[in-house]
């Protein structure tokens, strides 16, 4: 029974600390989606049992997705910026103003699972094109993973505003909830 508990809590604690890793990670803004691919190769590792699933590993996936993962941070930032245009557009007075943010907010939401999907399937040398274009068809063919992940985002947001330090380690729960939903996806 203890070590069933052992193992749990280190599964926990390994994704605490991937949060971290992923959050040191993001901090150029636009290398978020490399970070989480390389979290979730890291949190894939560990739960396969590999021996190798440290620090140094990690930084290695980070480098290799954020070679052209940057690419889709910077998308993010413009999704991001479209979206506070359109609320600021509703804020306005726009007709119709309810109905434009609320296809707004679920395009961004869409967008933001999609993209974590991708991320946690990614591999090195996989075009971040391809994995975000399937991540897309299962953000929508799968809409129970999708709002799992959803309400990881709430969590997450909720973490932040009763202490924003606690956002920083729950990133890495969010992200083994997206590695879960991707093997339950491909394991079906």
């Amino acid at each position: 029974m203890a070590t069933r508990f052992h193992e749990r809590f280190g599964v926990f604690a390994e994704c605490l600390l991937t949060g971290v890793w992923i959050a040191l990670c993001s901090l150029p803004l636009v290398t978020g989606p490399a970070a989480l691919a390389a979290g979730s190769r890291h949190l894939r590792r560990h739960l396969s049992g590999q021996e190798t699933a440290g620090w140094r590993e990690f930084a290695a996936d980070f480098r290799a997705a954020a070679r052209r993962g940057w690419a889709v941070g910077l998308a993010g930032w413009v999704a991001a910026w479209l979206l506070w245009l359109d609320l600021a557009a509703v804020r306005a007075g726009l007709p119709g103003g309810a109905l434009v943010a609320a296809v707004g907010i679920l395009a961004f939401t869409g967008c933001a699972v999609a993209g974590l999907r991708a991320a946690a399937g990614w591999e090195p040398g996989a075009s971040w094109r391809v994995l975000l274009g399937a991540a897309g068809r299962r953000t929508v063919l799968d809409p129970a993973g999708s709002l799992l992940i959803v309400c990881g985002f709430a969590v997450v947001a909720a973490s932040a505003w009763f202490a924003a330090p606690l956002a920083v380690p729950v990133i890495g729960a969010v992200t083994a909830a997206a590695v879960a939903v991707e093997q339950r996806y491909v394991s079906r």
